[in-house]
């Protein structure tokens, strides 16, 4: 019933992880383990949904039904004890749009915003295209893992006078699920220094026992007056082209001014396959993401083993959670061009370059896990050819 190991064709189906990289690279035989998202079919149900909808033949105008709202209600208080009302939901396009409503929306040009090094990189783009400061935090990497270094964190609030932090939890690339304790902390500095917090959540489902996902909406009932979070059963269930993604915000001020800049723009209209897709996911998907998620931690295992037989100076992060691994390869090549066309070009293999998510990623490479097991070993095998 859940097909994980079944290999799905996606060439020639417009899939950007799957035919941009020969125009890219000039190469038509490269496998591709980059982007974010998975080469495993959606939930039935979903799909099921999708041919109801169809089958009626007439695509006028949707509306948001009252069943929507109480799918993902349900699905954040059963799933990660997030008490949410209707009221308290927004609905937009994706989650990078709304980080960008909301840079426009509580910041100005020239206003200081700061993220952490390495991590996705639209953050960085979302805030230099807005005319705002970019500042970087970088990480620190402790037993294999990373850990928020929050003395250089307050230092650049205070000297950069920042105004909002886009934070990612989990983390994309270091696939590290932030503790409780981890997001205290940080609530902490937002509260002392009145700075806004946009709250990156896409990634909250993706997490492997026996860690668990914490939003920054449980951790301090203040934190809510300077707390945007965002997240969309897109990363989960894999339906990244049905464009809908929820903002969830509790202050009522800080959602009038959101959904009125979402009204300017007249970016408050959802695509109707991200509604209805939404909703089945939430409603039915649970059994699947139930199956899916030992098998992305047994990938991601297989994977560990693998370099560490095949390529032992490989750096390897522990991964918690997401199914990205973020690899070191400073001990084979540290020139970035280089290290991503020795990949391309000796192995045929595309990962992400490390050097897109900040200077913290020199000489990094992302992996992407989700995939089949005889896809990803096949990958594996490449990346090994590639240095031996």
């Amino acid at each position: 019933m859940w097909e994980f190991d079944k290999k799905v064709s996606r060439r020639n189906t417009n899939s950007v992880k799957w035919d941009a990289i020969a125009q890219t690279y000039q190469a038509d035989d490269l496998l591709p383990l980059w982007v974010a998202d998975m080469d495993f079919l959606s939930p039935i149900e979903v799909k099921e949904a999708f041919q109801t909808y169809i089958s009626q033949g007439i695509f006028g105008y949707s509306t948001v039904s009252e069943n929507l709202y109480h799918s993902i209600i349900d699905w954040e208080k059963h799933q990660h004890q997030v008490f949410l009302t209707k009221e308290n939901i927004l609905f937009t396009s994706g989650v990078l749009s709304s980080l960008a409503v909301a840079v426009q929306t509580f910041t100005e040009p020239g206003d200081s915003i700061l993220i952490h090094d390495p991590v996705y990189p639209p953050f960085s783009s979302i805030i230099e295209t807005n005319h705002r400061h970019l500042v970087r935090s970088r990480l620190i990497k402790k037993n294999n893992k990373f850990v928020i270094d929050y003395q250089d964190m307050e230092k650049k609030i205070i000297e950069q006078k920042v105004k909002a932090i886009i934070f990612c939890n989990p983390h994309n690339p270091g696939g590290r699920v932030w503790t409780r304790e981890e997001l205290t902390k940080l609530s902490a500095l937002c509260l002392k220094h009145h700075v806004l917090l946009l709250s990156d959540e896409i990634h909250q489902d993706l997490v492997f026992s026996p860690n668990q996902f914490t939003s920054m909406l449980n951790i301090d009932e203040d934190l809510n007056h300077y707390l945007i979070t965002f997240t969309s059963a897109t990363k989960t269930f894999n339906l990244a082209a049905i464009k809908n993604s929820m903002v969830f915000i509790k202050n009522p001020e800080l959602k009038m001014q959101f959904e009125q800049h979402l009204l300017m723009n007249q970016q408050q209209e959802i695509n109707t396959f991200g509604l209805i897709g939404t909703q089945a996911a939430y409603e039915n998907g649970k059994e699947w993401l139930d199956h899916l998620l030992p098998y992305l931690k047994d990938n991601a295992q297989l994977a560990s083993d693998y370099f560490k037989q095949h390529l032992p100076e490989l750096g390897v992060m522990s991964i918690e959670g997401t199914y990205l691994m973020w690899l070191d390869f400073s001990a084979y090549e540290t020139d970035d061009k280089a290290l991503e066309l020795a990949l391309v070009k000796k192995g045929k293999v595309v990962l992400n370059p490390g050097i897109a998510f900040g200077p913290a990623g020199h000489s990094h490479m992302r992996l992407n896990l989700a995939c089949p097991k005889e896809v990803l070993l096949e990958g594996l095998d490449r990346i090994k050819k590639t240095f031996l």
